[in-house]
């Protein structure tokens, strides 16, 4: 799959990031991973800027929870999001409607 870890591509989602896409939006999006390469994050999409943060936010719009090995697979186009939550493989919390936007704010 790759050699690369979570914290690496989540260090470069900023550079992915379309801010003109994002107009408008105010979103905290919780990510928890389990897995060899567990741990929570969170990112901010604010005033068309994004911050990607190590923790739990206090009260995220959206939470995407799964194992770190299918995050992965859906950042490098190796899985589809919305195939990986039909399988039950990531599970999607808070509002739909964000998550369905989220995966056109950045470039593959």
């Amino acid at each position: 799959m790759t050699d690369r870890s979570i914290q690496d591509w989540l260090n470069e989602l900023p550079a992915h990031f379309i801010p003109e896409k994002a107009a408008g939006m105010d979103a905290v999006i919780q990510l928890r991973l389990t897995g060899e390469q567990s741990g929570d994050w969170h990112i901010v999409i604010r005033d068309l800027k994004i911050q990607v943060l190590p923790g739990v936010a206090p009260n995220p719009r959206l939470t995407l929870s799964a194992a770190s090995q299918d995050i992965l697979k859906v950042l490098t186009g190796q899985m589809d999001g919305m195939r990986a939550h039909m399988q039950g493989k990531l599970k999607v919390s808070g509002d739909m409607s964000l998550a369905m936007k989220l995966m056109g704010l950045f470039r593959t």
